[in-house]
């Protein structure tokens, strides 16, 4: 099982950015579907993010136009960039990963998929202040 650490977490500012960073153990061009998730006190965790390596991405309605995910191959990472943030967004961030997706998966069970059986990273803290 692909071990993962997320870094690049922090304090910013309403309307500032982060970088979030999560590095694998290994290749992840073999990993079918990477994504983010992220938890608020007291609130259930929530999908954020999803990329496959073929390149398709999915996000959860309160993120599109202001967050993006990318992955970097060559340094096995895996990254989300978060634009316009706000107080809401303060949470612990994880990365998954899962290694093989049925063909033909919807996005949706491809989600649930990589949330129920998908590799978790230790989280990073983002804070957003108002």
């Amino acid at each position: 099982q692909v071990q993962l650490a997320e870094s690049g977490g922090g304090l910013v500012q309403t309307g500032g950015s982060l970088r979030l960073s999560c590095a694998a153990s290994g290749s992840i061009s073999v990993i079918d579907v990477m994504g983010w998730y992220r938890q608020a006190p007291g609130k259930k965790r929530e999908f954020v993010a999803a990329m496959t390596s073929g390149g398709s991405t999915v996000y959860a309605e309160s993120m599109k136009g202001r967050f993006t995910i990318s992955r970097d191959n060559a340094k096995n990472q895996m990254y989300l960039q978060m634009n316009s943030l706000k107080p809401e967004d303060t949470a612990v961030y994880y990365c998954a990963a899962l290694k093989n997706i049925g063909v033909g998966s919807s996005w949706n069970a491809v989600i649930h998929d990589l949330s129920d059986a998908g590799s978790w990273g230790q989280g990073t803290q983002v804070t957003v202040s108002s």
